[in-house]
């Protein structure tokens, strides 16, 4: 078990948590420092007290503006060790508008081309669509840090270059904190790249080297600077992009572009220019003259100069609070210090596991907390059950809410970050935003089981190691000592307290009813009833299920243990009728109307797991059909007539086996992990009931429960025979089902749970029919 070493002296903490004692007076604990750090109380009084003492206006008019702006220019540029004579700084709204500002600016040449980093903000992607490039590169984070060498040489080396490309990555992953070595940025301005990347745009089929370009990196930093020194002298990015807030938590809305001498050698004439860009403009012809000094020619507008001025307090308040020491510096002692706690975290995560054994989460990172210059002050991570199965994030980010804890959820506009750690591929994706129409920032979190982002932590110089004792604390508790359905009810009975989107999120909380599988003719495929679809009950159960059976020339019921080819049989219910087909053409009608169907049918008796069933023979049209189709002489269709009870509690049943309805958690099934679409093998369950509850065989607890307000009592699980071994899509056997739920079991072989409805307690007359409908919450006791 690692051990936490404080980098901070005791007096500095002390000092630190004056600053942010609104933390402990509103009993908040603060993990995103990712999205945007702390501002210190200090800070903005200094801030104001300034705002107060100095007459500021337009830099335009005012002398002292314009030259608190150049101070802070000089400001930044020490900050990150480098000088006026090696870097501009160009003044921004944020990391965003300077990226935006590259894209727009940087001259490409006839050749030059795109490339950036698949584990990139969005804003990243949004540079497709300005640059000017002539084609564009998806490189994976391997293919930049890796130092692989071209394979024919150095660029530099080759004569004749035609254009210049651009590479964009960031320096710290916003979604997991790992670093990108920044040794790659000179390796690759020198020798360009050993391979492009995966093409998005060009010329299609054209097999590009670049060797006749030049190489010019544009450095994302917005997240890194934030907690990590940035040294230009060491490492020379064409370009690098700023976020303020993330750096003093006040003021927002300005960032900065810092671009080389080379990197603005290869910026373009502005096709736009605005007030403060120029020294003259026609109105009467098209004639301009940008200003001579580079920045101004960049910085459209009235500066935000009050916000820019207000960067002075930001700087002094970080080397006041985290002071320099002879060995370390303020930005290299506040990387030391959340490296070491998130290090810690990562570590006590690691041990959390459930009674079983099962550990409680998943993290997301590349190389472990080993090294801080490859990882910063962030964990990226997924509980799971003690099946194993995924809690989905949005549950987990209103369990911090309640208890005071605020972190990030979610893919964090980092979709490519997310794709890459949590193993989606591209039709993956389309699910999540296409088809199930996810959008950044979201609660939509898990389809069919799988999550489809993470719950994140970050740290900044505040961060105590009791906020994170604290963290750990509110998942043990509410993940290790809890029941699920205790959970929940906290949720529920505290959901007052939670933001309006986390609100909408406890409504999700409760598993639904997901669909509804009707199958009329007993061992013939289901008719599916799925949102927002609804369904009538009966007596027996669902309306028109096992309402229908085939039979031998024996009278004895034909079942998939003898006639797997039944699965192909699939009834559709239609107004007035229950169509059957075969095949893509071979259709069969019946009537529905069990009056229309007595008209004109003989009674017949059959059996049932040994109960005698009164029947009506469908006829020698249906059953010409079905001995064509399946290939068996003397095939009957029968309809029950008569009424059934069960043998132990004379509950009334159709031609079940055993219960009125089947329940399936799609949970379990997901558990099994065949190498088939999920929804084969539910199907190979035929159920009637399927919901999703999130925990693998929870439902075998269940003692009763209600869906949608009608009540249900659990008669008991399901005990499974070879028919599971059926794919009730093409009726192939695979006989591993079976074996793969009795490890599970550890020897038994139950699979779902049946239940049977309670008759509703109403002295009406005529009760009024009960539906059932796809969304219904289903409340468990």
């Amino acid at each position: 078990m690692s051990s936490y070493r404080p980098e901070f002296s005791e007096a500095e903490q002390s000092r630190i948590d004056a600053e942010f004692s609104r933390l402990a007076r509103n009993k908040s604990v603060y993990l995103d420092h990712a999205g945007t750090t702390l501002y210190a109380e200090s800070q903005v009084t200094a801030a104001a007290e300034q705002l107060q003492r100095n007459v500021f206006c337009n830099p335009h008019t005012c002398r002292l503006t314009g030259d608190f702006v150049d101070q802070v220019r000089f400001k930044i540029l020490e900050f990150f060790n480098t000088t006026a004579e090696d870097y501009h700084v160009i003044f921004t709204a944020n990391a965003t508008a300077a990226l935006s500002l590259v894209a727009e600016n940087f001259d490409f040449g006839s050749s030059g081309d795109f490339h950036f980093c698949q584990e990139n903000h969005t804003s990243v992607l949004g540079m497709r669509e300005r640059v000017r490039a002539n084609g564009i590169y998806m490189l994976r984070e391997k293919e930049i840090s890796s130092g692989e060498p071209k394979a024919n040489g150095k660029v530099h080396e080759v004569s004749g270059k035609t254009g210049n490309s651009l590479l964009t990555f960031s320096a710290q992953c916003n979604f997991s904190g790992y670093k990108i070595p920044l040794e790659a940025i000179e390796q690759i301005q020198i020798d360009g790249l050993a391979k492009p990347g995966k093409q998005l745009w060009g010329s299609v089929g054209e097999r590009k080297e670049n060797t006749h370009n030049d190489y010019y990196i544009c450095l994302d930093a917005a997240s890194f600077v934030g907690t990590s020194p940035l040294d230009l002298q060491k490492y020379r990015p064409d370009y690098v992009c700023l976020s303020f807030y993330k750096m003093f938590g006040y003021p927002t809305g300005v960032g900065a572009l810092l671009v080389s001498q080379r990197g603005a050698q290869v910026f373009q004439k502005r096709r736009f220019f605005g007030g403060g860009t120029i020294n003259y403009a026609y109105p009467h012809a098209m004639d301009y003259q940008l200003r001579e000094t580079f920045h101004q020619r960049y910085e459209d507008g009235t500066l935000p100069f009050l916000s820019i001025v207000e960067l002075l307090e930001g700087f002094r308040t970080l080397e006041r609070l985290v002071p320099r020491t002879e060995e370390f510096s303020t930005m290299e002692r506040i990387s030391r210090h959340v490296f070491g706690l998130a290090k810690y975290l990562e570590d006590q995560l690691r041990q959390l596991h459930h009674p079983n054994g099962e550990p409680l989460v998943k993290l997301y990172n590349k190389v472990g907390y080993q090294d801080k210059s490859r990882q910063g002050g962030t964990v990226a991570f997924n509980v799971r059950t003690e099946s194993g199965s995924f809690v989905g994030f949005g549950e987990i980010a209103c369990v911090a809410a309640l208890h005071g804890i605020l972190l990030r959820t979610g893919c964090f506009c980092n979709i490519g970050a997310c794709q890459y750690y949590l193993g989606l591929d591209e039709d993956a994706l389309d699910a999540i935003y296409k088809r199930a129409g996810r959008i950044c920032g979201d609660y939509f979190d898990l389809i069919d089981g799988q999550p489809t982002g993470a719950v994140r932590v970050s740290f900044g110089y505040m961060t105590t190691i009791q906020d994170v004792d604290q963290l750990l604390q509110m998942l043990r508790s509410s993940y290790l000592a809890t029941k699920p359905l205790q959970r929940i009810q906290f949720i529920e009975e505290q959901a007052e307290q939670l933001p309006p989107l986390l609100k909408e999120r406890v409504q999700l909380l409760r598993p639904k009813l997901l669909q509804m599988a009707i199958f009329p003719v007993k061992s013939c495929a289901a008719f599916k009833i799925e949102s927002p679809g609804s369904w009538p009950l009966t007596d027996q159960g669902l309306k028109y299920d096992r309402e229908w059976m085939i039979v031998d020339m024996n009278g004895m019921a034909l079942t998939q243990k003898r006639c797997t080819e039944l699965c192909l049989i699939r009834p559709v219910i239609k107004v007035d009728q229950l169509e059957l087909q075969f095949g893509d053409n071979s259709l069969i009608s019946v009537p529905l109307s069990l009056e229309d169907q007595a008209a004109d049918s003989a009674k017949c008796v059959s059996k049932v797991c040994r109960q005698p069933v009164e029947g009506l023979d469908c006829g020698d049209g249906v059953a010409q059909w079905l001995s064509e189709n399946l290939g068996m002489e003397g095939l009957r269709l029968l309809r029950q007539s008569g009424q059934r009870n069960s043998s132990k509690d004379q509950q009334k049943l159709s031609l079940v086996n055993q219960a009125q309805f089947l329940l399936l958690n799609r949970s379990s099934v997901r558990s099994l992990q065949f190498e088939e679409p999920l929804d084969e093998t539910v199907d190979r369950f035929r159920a009637n009931i399927i919901i999703d509850t999130g925990s693998a065989f929870e439902e075998l607890t269940y003692k009763a429960l209600s869906i949608g307000g009608i009540q249900f009592q659990v008669e008991g699980p399901c005990q499974r025979c070879d028919m599971i071994c059926i794919n009730q899509r093409t009726g192939e056997r695979s006989p591993e089902t079976l074996t793969t739920i009795s490890r599970l079991q550890k020897g038994r072989m139950r699979f779902g749970i049946y239940i049977t409805r309670i008759p509703p307690d109403t002295k009406e007359l005529e009760p009024k029919e009960q539906h059932m409908t796809c969304g219904d919450v289903v409340l468990v006791e």
